[in-house]
């Protein structure tokens, strides 16, 4: 199977959930918690469904870790990475900010990277060795720096009221560093737009990799970087995850260990 025909699977799982959620928007919704701000919908569960069968009809050996359910582990090379609905706080609450996330690793790398935004009809897709594209046309991380002239993205944990570690200090000290910072409740769109140059270096802590898999590929085929908060190499699995241009990484990083992390 080529890596095309892989993607040509993937972006058309992704067209179909992001074409369901779209019909779905600004519905009533039957909303569950799982937990005291984490929401899951009807379509978070029917989207994912949609994008496993498809993607196991195409490859029935392959393993799925998604979001929401737990499905057989395949064989243990290929592994698809699914976030059904990225955004589903903003979904729910009739917020036109939220997307499909979906990525394969193979032998534990990322070589495919989806990400469909249906309310703005932005596909953002990538392959490694391949590039990164919008819609088909290639794109690029941007060229700011220094940092005081960035626009970054972030975002916080769930559990952000009790616990130290919710971004707080970090989130104050890059409001006062940067030109701005946005917080539209979606990680995966905003490493897309960060790999589309709108965007200039995005942080956050306890992430899952299904909210940066995709996205982290997007950004490193665009040209930009993806590390630890320190600088160390980033995987999907890690808690922290700092991305860039390039240009603003190691002011980031600086700025990131001027307080010890918890």
């Amino acid at each position: 199977m080529s890596i095309h025909q892989l993607l040509d699977t993937a972006v058309e799982a992704a067209v179909a959930a992001g074409r369901l959620q779209r019909s779905r928007f600004a519905d009533r919704l039957t909303v569950d918690l799982k937990g005291a701000k984490n929401l899951v919908t009807e379509v978070d569960l029917v989207s994912e469904q949609l994008i496993v069968e498809r993607l196991l009809a195409r490859f029935p050996d392959h393993g799925m870790l998604a979001e929401e359910g737990d499905y057989p582990g395949g064989d243990g090379t290929h592994v698809w990475i699914i976030d059904p609905l990225d955004g589903t706080t903003n979904f729910a609450h009739g917020y036109p900010w939220f997307c499909v996330s979906i990525a394969l690793q193979a032998g534990g790398e990322t070589v495919i990277g989806v990400i469909h935004n249906p309310m703005t009809d932005e596909l953002f897709t990538a392959a490694a060795g391949i590039g990164a594209f919008r819609n088909g046309c290639r794109i690029s991380v941007s060229e700011r720096q220094p940092l005081a002239g960035a626009l970054l993205a972030t975002g916080f944990p769930y559990d952000c009221a009790t616990d130290p570690e919710n971004n707080f200090n970090h989130f104050i000290r890059f409001q006062k560093a940067a030109r701005g910072i946005r917080r539209a409740g979606a990680a995966a769109l905003d490493l897309a737009y960060l790999a589309a140059g709108r965007l200039d270096g995005f942080w956050e802590v306890k992430l899952k990799p299904w909210d940066v898999a995709a996205g982290t590929l997007l950004v490193k085929e665009a040209g930009g970087r993806v590390s630890a908060f320190d600088g160390s190499p980033y995987e999907v699995t890690n808690h922290r995850i700092l991305a860039s241009n390039g240009l603003i990484h190691d002011e980031m990083i600086r700025l990131l260990a001027e307080e010890v992390q918890p």
